[in-house]
């Protein structure tokens, strides 16, 4: 029978899994997808659309669907998603994997500051600058909403949802962006302090170099942890080889 492996996506790295997986010969892939984006990129293999029902909901589909094995490709700060993803492959005994891009690290001459919140990321602010880049994504920006002093640059790949602060430009673009680019963004606009989360990965790390050119503190809303005895691997060939899966 052929293995049917069910990703949960949404990231490069889901996209990427899906395409080396379905070129496996024999093996079914299902990627699932929240639906928040409305253009999302183009994936390879079955796709679904649309949540499970939290963890429950997911259970009854991995035994309905005859799913093999799991893997939890979401975005790093989908902690909901995750921990769900968990709990429904410890009820089915559906073995799983967490597929996670490393995180950022700063280095000697970066000026960042780590909290664990968005919320933590505004407080810290007004001791910072006043001319803020903000790209967290497009939710959660209600947490800067009360800033009524400082300038904000934000910039997502759809609209933002409010509430935002009252002095917000908003700038739709998707990565990846190159230093030069992000340079001159931040000259443009006058920035003086960047704020973003830790989501890893090349597309938007631009940034954080141009602010390191620029002398510019950065906050970075650190990933929330993992739920407990759920390890993540950093790449495709991590999730086969954990999936007994690798090309031979």
């Amino acid at each position: 029978m052929s293995p049917h492996v069910l990703i949960l996506g949404g990231t490069t790295e889901a996209r990427e899994l899906a395409a080396a997986l379905t070129a496996l010969p024999g093996v079914r892939v299902t990627t699932s997808l929240a639906g928040r984006v409305k253009r999302p990129g183009a994936v390879t293999g079955d796709v679904r659309i649309g949540g499970f029902g939290g963890a429950d909901g997911l259970a009854d589909w991995l035994r309905e669907s005859r799913v093999d094995a799991l893997v939890d490709a979401t975005h790093p700060f989908a902690a909901a998603i995750t921990a769900n993803a968990a709990r429904a492959a410890a009820a089915t005994g559906v073995p799983a994997v967490v597929l996670r891009r490393p995180g950022w690290r700063p280095g000697p001459e970066d000026r960042w500051h780590p909290v664990a919140s968005l919320d933590a990321a505004a407080d810290l602010l007004p001791g910072l600058g006043r001319r803020v880049f903000l790209t967290t994504g497009r939710l959660g920006l209600a947490a800067f909403a009360h800033l009524t002093d400082l300038h904000f640059v934000v910039r997502s790949v759809e609209p933002p949802e409010p509430p935002l602060p009252p002095r917000t430009e908003v700038l739709l673009a998707r990565g990846p962006f190159t230093v030069d680019e992000e340079t001159a963004l931040l000259s443009a606009h006058c920035i003086d302090v960047v704020v973003t989360k830790d989501s890893g990965g090349a597309a938007t790390a631009a940034k954080l170099t141009a602010a390191r050119h620029l002398a510019l503190p950065v906050v970075v809303v650190v990933r929330p942890p993992l739920p407990e005895h759920v390890v993540a691997v950093p790449d495709v060939a991590g999730v086969l080889e954990r999936l007994g899966l690798s090309p031979r």
